[in-house]
């Protein structure tokens, strides 16, 4: 009875007790749990949707918008300054002093008017100085890398799993961003026209993204015009259920190229199957990451049968400076016999380099790389990375692309150079970062032999970027 009567105290008064009300009828739903461990190998994070410098509209500082939870704001400013001596990417030895800028707006529109969800970002990239002509690396003027419409449906596949379908421009990066990425360090960006449907959630216990999308040829000024010859279909699966041992992600691509429009005049269909898996190993400090791809298919009038493998190992310490120590061992196929009817190199599709190389000189294919880095946050600020690596061909017979360096009678072997490079990041007040490097290429055998030049390539850089809303 006592009960009873506190209980109708309670709701006379509006106040809510545990036996007036019982808990599922009036508690907030208990947040999903979140399955969701973040690789630790180096450079492998993927960019988040959204970017990391958008903010919600009511934490951007400015003013009449502080109660808007409907609308997400991004701007930034980035600058880097380089110093290119002796680059391995052009054809002749030369001194090349580059300032590089790049500005992003974005601006998303989500939840107010749910299912319907819209993206829009700008990128504007330019590049002052240089004795070279100016190339979609560096340059795309005023650009949409990404404009689409979305059906967001919050639980469209069950409770607390979201059912989405973008329709549109799309930049995005996936797996561990070695076969699609927006290339961050680049001045421009990879982007792809078409639909994206994603089943599940980022942190879920299980996660499907199909895509079928045309990769768009970025322009030096007008608009970026999609490929009309290449389709880029697929399915990616992220299994998280077990993330404490392993994050499982099987994958599936589909490259195909029609002959009668591409410029090449070559019909291609390249199937990509593969498996990547990261983890952590209990509390050891020890942590994995492996990608392991196979590709079947046709390449022009050539059968196309190729392989992938990229494996790495890390250690890291709870000292003062949390070292992480890692060893990374990369392979993709090259063509034995150009000359054949078998094609044997890797595509790798619109993945970027930098991982491999600092100086950006390599790409997923035709490569043996070995590298060797520590990672190293002397302070809650700052980060200091530096890395040793040795990069060898996989045929002999095959090219280096990015240098444009082949001999097909493989006589120069396949030792293409060791690299060092060097990292430092830290920010300055809260808007401001900064990325000071340092990349030296020494050239072997192969790349003196073919190129003529025993020189090694400095590449020093200083880059600040500038979020106005952190």
């Amino acid at each position: 009875m006592r009960g009873l009567a506190v209980a109708a105290l309670g709701a006379s008064l509006g106040v809510a007790t545990a036996s007036a009300q019982p808990g599922p009828a009036t508690s907030q739903p208990a947040p999903a749990p979140s399955f969701l461990v973040e690789p630790r190998g180096y450079g492998l994070r993927p960019e988040a949707e959204p970017p990391r410098y958008v903010r919600p509209a009511r934490r951007t500082g400015l003013p009449g918008i502080e109660d808007v939870d409907w609308l997400d704001l991004g701007v930034e400013f980035r600058t880097r300054v380089e110093h290119h001596d002796n680059d391995y990417r052009r054809r002749e030895p030369a001194v090349d002093d580059l300032l590089l800028l790049r500005t992003r707006l974005y601006v998303g529109i989500r939840q107010g008017l749910d299912p319907f969800r819209f993206v829009v970002e700008l990128t504007d990239s330019r590049r002052l100085g240089g004795q070279f002509a100016p190339d979609d690396r560096d340059v795309n003027l005023t650009e949409p890398i990404q404009a689409y419409a979305e059906l967001h449906f919050a639980n469209g596949a069950g409770k607390s799993r979201p059912v989405s379908v973008k329709v549109g421009r799309h930049a995005f990066e996936t797996l561990d961003r070695r076969l699609i990425a927006r290339n961050e360090w680049r001045n421009t960006t990879n982007t792809f026209d078409g639909v994206r449907a994603t089943v599940g959630r980022s942190t879920g216990a299980w996660q499907v993204d199909l895509l079928a999308l045309k990769p768009v040829r970025r322009l030096l000024s007008g608009l970026d015009q999609p490929d009309r010859a290449q389709w880029l279909t697929g399915a990616i699966v992220d299994a998280r259920r077990w993330s404490r041992v392993a994050t499982m992600q099987p994958y599936y691509l589909r490259l195909t190229q029609d002959g009668a429009r591409a410029s090449t005049g070559v019909s291609r269909d390249i199937h990509t199957m593969g498996l990547r898996a990261y983890g952590v190993v209990g509390r050891t400090g020890l942590d994995w990451d492996v990608d392991l791809a196979a590709q079947r298919g046709d390449d022009g009038p050539r059968s196309h049968r190729a392989t992938a493998a990229v494996v790495e190992g890390g250690y890291s310490t709870a000292q003062a400076w949390r070292p992480r120590l890692s060893v990374n061992h990369t392979y993709a196929s090259g063509d034995r016999n150009p000359f054949d009817q078998a094609s044997e190199r890797f595509e790798r599709l619109f993945g970027f380099a930098r991982p491999f190389s600092a100086s950006d000189y390599l790409q997923w294919e035709n490569l043996r790389a070995s590298k060797l880095r520590i990672e190293l946050t002397p302070s809650a600020v700052l980060r200091v990375d530096a890395g040793l690596s040795g990069y060898w061909l996989a045929s002999a017979t095959d090219r280096w692309n990015v240098a444009g360096l082949r001999d097909l009678s493989g006589q120069s072997g396949t030792f293409m150079g060791h690299e060092f490079d060097v990292r430092v990041r830290f920010p300055i007040g809260s808007r401001l970062g900064v990325n000071l490097g340092y990349a030296r290429f020494k050239p072997g055998d192969f790349t003196s032999a073919t190129s003529g030049r025993t020189n090694a390539s400095h590449i020093p850089y200083a880059e600040v970027t500038l979020h106005p809303f952190r």
